[in-house]
């Protein structure tokens, strides 16, 4: 939070009448809050001002500046995979720019005027403001939940059907807890576009469960819920690897993830591949990290020796299943 960074509470912050803060505009300029935001500004101890509607100029040099980090920040484009972990290193780079002179108090850094202001923020409390929300949702039969007027579909585990379940809610998560606020799974919170539909799907549960009792992977549901190409290579597998195939899927989703896992079943099918074995033997075909050795510089005294040709067709062939007679 952004108090805990600069290391105390203004006395006094401007603010949008954003509809998350603002649920009525009172004529004279007076507003009603949301109760989690008086909570929040009494946990504080700041006091709340609010801008005149569409008077952007109030606040032109908080414009300003977001014009600036722009312009120097975010061109080009930032690219990245964790917006938590860009925005510390967006932090320290806006850290590394106050280091320049003010453009006001050019004998001063801004970073130096900054520590004088620092003495007049209020202190912090003791304990922090819980910012997350809290509900509790109830699951369908096949162990998921929707939030959002049904819009965001979260998957929880095939063991928790028609139950009853506790979410906590931040701004980046969506946390699933049973009634006794034992964590059960983490999700990405979703966002998206006014009636755009979205899901957020764990498999790992749904395959552990499922490879307990292969033999009743076509009625429990799951099989409904998986990709095409998943259904398509498990009905090729025999029922007597059917469990060690679903198990072995199971592994490799907690390895790296159910995207890699469905990328493997797209080779076993390639190959015709249906035995676990096998499907091992595809998947570290495909992740496995073995760094690129340099060539061997010839030594004096040691013979010349021709390359050998390297043929994988003798492999493709044993993943197929075919029989090579010498």
């Amino acid at each position: 939070m952004t108090f805990y960074t600069i290391g105390g509470v203004p006395t006094e912050i401007w603010f949008d009448n954003t509809k998350t803060i603002v649920t009525k505009i009172i004529k004279g300029g007076g507003r009603e809050v949301t109760e989690r935001f008086c909570c929040f500004s009494e946990h504080y101890g700041f006091k709340a001002v609010f801008m005149n509607q569409a008077a952007g100029w109030e606040k032109g040099s908080v414009e300003n500046k977001v014009g600036y980090d722009r312009r120097n920040l975010l061109v080009p484009i930032p690219r990245f995979l964790s917006l938590a972990d860009y925005n510390i290193q967006l932090l320290r780079e806006c850290d590394q720019d106050s280091d320049r002179e003010h453009y006001l108090h050019i004998d001063q850094t801004i970073c130096e005027r900054f520590e004088a202001d620092k003495n007049q923020l209020l202190p912090l409390p003791l304990v922090p403001f819980e910012t997350a929300g809290y509900r509790t949702a109830k699951t369908n039969k096949w162990g998921k939940f929707t939030l959002n007027n049904g819009l965001h579909e979260y998957s929880v585990s095939p063991e928790y059907p028609e139950t009853v379940i506790r979410i906590k809610l931040t701004s980046q998560e969506v946390i699933v807890m049973n009634l006794e606020n034992v964590i059960i799974i983490v999700h990405q919170r979703l966002y998206g576009k006014d009636g755009e539909k979205r899901q957020s799907m764990e498999w790992l549960p749904y395959l552990k469960y499922i490879a307990l009792k292969p033999r009743s992977l076509r009625n429990s549901g799951i099989y409904d819920m998986m990709p095409r190409q998943m259904q398509l290579y498990l009905d090729k597998c025999p029922n007597t690897e059917r469990g060690r195939i679903l198990r072995t899927l199971s592994e490799l989703t907690n390895r790296t993830g159910f995207d890699s896992a469905l990328q493997t079943v797209d080779q076993a099918i390639t190959y015709q591949a249906t035995n676990a074995d096998s499907l091992q033997n595809l998947y570290r075909r495909l992740y496995s990290d073995i760094p690129e050795l340099p060539p061997m510089q010839p030594q004096a005294g040691i013979p010349a020796i021709a390359q050998m040709p390297v043929d994988m067709a003798g492999y493709d062939g044993f993943l197929k299943g075919d029989v090579i007679n010498e």
